[in-house]
């Protein structure tokens, strides 16, 4: 059952203001939280709206690899990245791998990493655990969170996961930022600052993590491959939204399948392959479950108070990106 505005709220409130564990009660774990500063490709389709210079904060899974985990955005289409430790040391890092399905994204570094924070079990994650936020800099470091939600999250990207977890009170300096249980160990990754961690009807701000146990059939995939083995997801170029039950096209990317094809800002998608969509979320599931990128989807659109039938030659978004390299 979700919980009230007013039990979320009490538990956000004891979140702020509880301690934080002492060395004796937990591992230090903060050798293992590192700053990112990313400079995108001078071309890259991205840009515009997540910026050509991105930071953030990653988080060392594997030291002997060099592995560092963080939130994807941040690395896509990157020219370059750079990483800090706790003590100021700056290393040269590549990308290891992304997935758009999950969110993640992988960063490599050869060396300077001295410490890594074990995987830990985000499925015994519940809500009204207090858990530890990790996140790099002067204005960072550890504070304390709430669970509020254990939910699906939609999002306008053509992304959507299961039982993402959702914290209050949040934190501003979120991208890649860590969520620790209470044995210190990882349970989640930040990806975004939300205004409605609770469903409640009313402004409930947290922040959304991915959790953890996404990543970890997924893992070899990205260090071996650099993405997630098997037939990728179809798709559109399409930024969408939900308004009383119905999906309206908010924009389509530039050359994208979605533009090629005529869809335009303020179209109503009602079906896909003539099933009708009961939101946003079954839009997703009707898409991706019509075949692998790279297939044809008719779409039943309304445009200009008429119902037509729209053709779109998926793709593959990994092969929309520009440069898209691999370490």
């Amino acid at each position: 059952m979700p919980l009230s505005f007013s039990t979320a709220a009490q538990a956000a409130w004891r979140a702020t203001y509880a301690e934080l564990p002492g060395a004796s009660d937990t591992p230090d774990v903060s050798e293992g939280v590192v700053k990112l500063s990313i400079k995108a490709a001078a071309n890259a389709r991205t840009a515009d709206t997540l910026g050509a210079e991105r930071e953030g904060t990653g988080i060392v899974i594997d030291k002997k690899r060099g592995l560092i985990l963080t939130i994807g955005y941040l690395v896509l289409e990157a020219a370059s990245i750079l990483v800090m430790t706790k003590d100021a040391r700056i290393y040269p890092a590549s990308v290891a791998g992304f997935d758009h399905a999950s969110g993640f994204g992988l960063v490599r570094v050869l060396s300077g990493l001295s410490s890594a924070i074990e995987l830990g079990d985000s499925g015994r994650v519940r809500e009204l655990h207090t858990l530890t936020v990790l996140a790099h800099g002067s204005a960072g470091g550890a504070s304390h969170a709430a669970v509020v939600a254990r939910r699906r999250f939609t999002g306008w990207w053509e992304y959507m996961i299961e039982d993402a977890i959702f914290t209050a009170p949040p934190r501003y300096e979120h991208s890649g930022a860590g969520l620790l249980d209470g044995d210190g160990k990882l349970v989640g990754i930040a990806s975004l600052w939300v205004s409605d961690a609770l469903e409640v009807g009313a402004a409930f701000p947290g922040n959304m993590f991915v959790p953890i146990d996404l990543l970890k059939p997924l893992l070899e995939d990205l260090v071996t491959a650099g993405r997630r083995r098997g037939p990728a997801r179809p798709w559109l170029g399409v930024y969408s939204e939900q308004h009383e039950g119905h999906v309206f096209v908010s924009r389509t990317l530039p050359d994208s399948p979605a533009e090629r094809a005529g869809l335009k800002r303020g179209d109503v998608i009602l079906g896909v392959a003539g099933q009708s969509i009961g939101g946003q979320g079954d839009f997703y599931y009707k898409l991706w479950s019509s075949g692998e990128a790279g297939c044809d989807v008719t779409l039943q659109v309304l445009h200009d108070k008429a119902v037509r039938q729209v053709t779109v030659r998926t793709a593959d978004r990994m092969d929309y990106l520009r440069p898209w390299r691999v370490a």
